[in-house]
């Protein structure tokens, strides 16, 4: 069975190009975002791990520790990040699983169980390892996407989905489509009229369950 939102994500000990440690571990009280990718030296998986490396003080700022997956061994990713830090012109300073055995990757259910890699592989081997997962500090998978091969993701929206979640957990509340920090967020159902003006000063009744407020400061 694949992993589902609010699962817990499996205690993993990996091999990075930073050390040996058990998934769970790494991520202690922090949020995490593990990124996947089906092999190094590829030319979109570069871009996107260059742009993670962009916004470190954005993660930083957010508490929040990020991880690479690919599925070629620690000397790999070592001589793979100076074309990183190239394109991106930013260390790289995240440590990137060597999931060579697809432990990772079969774990998190972006290839089945009988997957192996070939002699001579290429990155079609591996394609479906091309995957967004953020978790949060209880260790429990909060969203996940995937994304083509020949599509490069977009860590703009990542960066704005983690703030959707982190708000929504600090706050209790739902953001909207196309929410950025700053706008109205949803007053959850749950929540009578007299709590939420109590709470957020004033709320907007769009319909009778869609009801908008500003947070508080």
């Amino acid at each position: 069975m694949g992993l589902r939102i609010n699962d817990t994500v499996p205690d993993l000990t990996v091999e990075t190009d930073q050390g040996r440690f058990s998934l769970h571990e790494w991520i202690g009280d922090s949020w995490a975002i593990l990124f996947s990718h089906p092999k190094d030296f590829t030319p979109v998986c570069t871009t996107e791990f260059g742009a993670v490396a962009q916004l470190a003080d954005e993660w930083a700022a957010r508490g929040t520790k990020v991880i690479g997956v690919s599925v070629d061994g620690v000397e790999d990713h070592k001589k793979w990040k100076t074309d990183i830090e190239t394109v991106g012109g930013a260390k790289a300073g995240f440590p990137i699983i060597a999931d060579d055995g697809l432990e990772v990757s079969k774990a998190f259910d972006m290839l089945p169980a009988e997957a192996y890699l070939p002699d001579g592989r290429t990155p079609a081997d591996s394609a479906t390892v091309r995957s967004v997962f953020i978790i949060g500090p209880d260790k429990q998978l909060k969203l996940s996407m995937t994304y083509p091969m020949n599509v490069g993701r977009n860590f703009a929206e990542v960066l704005r989905a983690l703030d959707g979640l982190q708000t929504a957990a600090r706050e209790n509340v739902a953001t909207p489509a196309n929410w950025v920090p700053g706008q109205d967020v949803v007053v959850p159902v749950a929540v009578s009229d007299e709590d939420a003006i109590a709470k957020y000063g004033a709320i907007e009744t769009k319909l009778p369950y869609l009801r908008m407020a500003k947070l508080p400061g």
